[in-house]
């Protein structure tokens, strides 16, 4: 009876010491689907304008921040794609619509000239499909 009652009291511990690490791990994964949701929105507030040049400036970790941007046409463009401890897929970019591949640094940046784009919009990858982006360019 005393063994039968010392394995009953282990194996509800154990049950509770795995019931709170994984509810723990859950909140996490929350605010990440969560912030993964918000970085679909289109952003204009990574676009600027610097000595008659629009630079449009991506944070590249784990996909590509934001994944939306918006842009105007018509303007002389250069792409600036900042990494920081990047080692995954999304270290290396393409833009097939103008023959563009490039591996990025692990941490930096790299800026590619995309010239004068007209109205629509531009898709990014990462080198495997995974991760994308999009540059929409609106007069």
């Amino acid at each position: 009876m005393k063994n039968t009652t010392a394995i009953s009291i282990i194996f509800v511990a154990t049950l509770i010491v795995v019931a709170i690490m994984f509810s723990k791990g859950v909140p996490n994964s929350s605010i990440t689907n969560n912030k993964d949701k918000t970085e679909t929105n289109i952003s204009a507030s990574n676009v600027s304008i610097v000595d008659g040049k629009q630079i449009i400036e991506i944070q590249v970790k784990g996909g590509y921040s934001p994944q939306k941007s918006l842009a105007k046409s018509g303007v002389p463009t250069i792409l600036r794609l900042k990494t920081n401890g990047t080692f995954d897929c999304s270290s290396s970019v393409q833009i097939p619509s103008l023959g563009v591949r490039k591996l990025l640094p692990q941490s930096g940046s790299i800026d590619i000239d995309l010239g004068v784009q007209k109205d629509g919009a531009l898709q990014g990858t990462c080198g495997m499909g995974m991760y994308r982006f999009e540059l929409d360019f609106q007069s």
